[in-house]
């Protein structure tokens, strides 16, 4: 089968692989603890799933603009104006089945082969993939524990150059946890300005999550980035909406327009009946988003402590989002071979650090999108694994 040469560079999320292994292995009869997948473990709220049912039966069901529905466009405006204290419109939105189609567009629109991207790494696999798949040179801004996996700014400095076409920005982290806080975010509107042609792709998918009193920032606050910066949002963490297929993108009005460009050429449209749900998860009530924070944080709690009691284990607080990304380098393993040991033996799945790029070798992510019984039911098996010599 002759493919096009851009298809040997395209990665993947090893996520999806391990629950297939998982799922195999639970056919078979084992019992797992699914510590994989990054989705919330809550049903979406009762009043969005309404609003769909009651869409569907209002004949939202048809095609609907290329960049989204008026209302849902408004919304989201409103919303990011309020979270983020700057002046959205309407056109700057542009609305996508999920958050990699914003990834995508973007990508498409702004990378030319031979020009630079700098990522995070540990990051976001598709980050890395995209980036390769087009043919451009991916540079890592690693994200270290000893900087409490936050992008270091000072290195970031010494990685841009006039070669740089897309800086991407992820906070809070996956697989990290890491916070950019507003020293961080005006370090690196700093280290921006010497390159004007450098765009920005901030991923705030995780926003809505953080824990001890931490308020979102982001690097839209500084005025003189904004025509070349994009923010990725969406309901799929917030909302326990990922199978619903809902994101958006929040751009400069001139982009935007090229963006649905690339959205009718792929996909036509979102879906209509799910705009609907968006609107009232963005303008209906908010407890139980608030709820499913307070029980992340909970979790969170048990986790760390967990994982730190564990012998030859080390594992920092993390800030936001609902990861945790635990130092393994005593056991002398590789990651992967860890990440295949759990599951196998243990019955725990989780993923090797280096799924999420090259300095993650050492590291594991699990997700605490589980219950407490079971995050302590896995910790115990880990445990007994650790002590019988792995």
């Amino acid at each position: 089968m002759k493919l096009a040469a851009r298809m040997a560079n395209l990665g993947t999320e090893t996520a999806f692989e391990v629950l297939a292994r998982a799922k195999q292995l639970e056919a078979e009869g084992r019992d797992i603890v699914h510590l994989q997948i990054g989705e919330p473990d809550f049903d979406t709220p009762k009043n969005i799933v309404e609003a769909g049912v009651t869409a569907l039966r209002e004949g939202w069901t048809h095609y609907g603009p290329a960049s989204g529905l008026p209302a849902l466009r408004e919304a989201i405006a409103e919303e990011v104006a309020s979270t983020r204290g700057v002046d959205v419109s309407p056109d700057q939105v542009v609305v996508v089945p999920g958050g990699k189609p914003i990834m995508f567009f973007l990508m498409m629109a702004v990378l030319e082969e031979g020009c630079e991207a700098v990522y995070p790494n540990p990051g976001f696999p598709i980050y890395e993939s995209m980036i390769n798949c087009l043919g451009c040179k991916a540079v890592p801004a690693p994200l270290r524990e000893a900087n409490e996996f936050a992008l270091d700014v000072d290195e970031l400095k010494t990685l841009l150059n006039d070669r740089t076409r897309l800086l991407i920005l992820n906070s809070p982290s996956n697989p990290c946890g890491g916070v950019l806080d507003r020293d961080d975010i005006d370090g690196i509107a700093e280290a921006l300005r010497p390159y004007p042609n450098c765009w920005i792709m901030s991923d705030e998918i995780y926003s809505r999550i953080h824990y001890d009193g931490l308020k979102h920032d982001s690097l839209a606050r500084h005025a003189d980035l904004r025509d070349r910066l994009v923010i990725l949002d969406g309901f799929s963490k917030t909302y326990a909406m990922t199978g619903w297929r809902l994101g958006y993108g929040v751009m400069s009005a001139e982009l935007a327009t090229r963006i649905t460009q690339l959205q009718v050429n792929a996909t036509s449209c979102t879906a209509s009946f799910t705009q609907m749900a968006g609107v009232e998860a963005l303008r209906g009530p908010q407890d139980d988003v608030a709820a499913m924070i307070r029980e992340f944080d909970a979790r969170r709690h048990v986790i760390v402590d967990g994982l730190n009691a564990l012998p030859g284990v080390s594992c920092l607080m993390p800030k936001g989002a609902f990861y945790v990304f635990p130092n393994f380098e005593e056991h002398g393993k590789r990651s992967k071979e860890l990440e295949t040991l759990f599951l196998e033996k243990a019955g725990v799945a989780c993923l090797t650090g280096t799924s999420f790029g090259a300095h993650g070798e050492g590291y594991l992510r699990f997700s605490y999108a589980n219950s407490v019984p079971n995050i302590e039911k896995a910790l115990s098996r880990i445990r007994e694994l650790i002590q019988s010599g792995l």
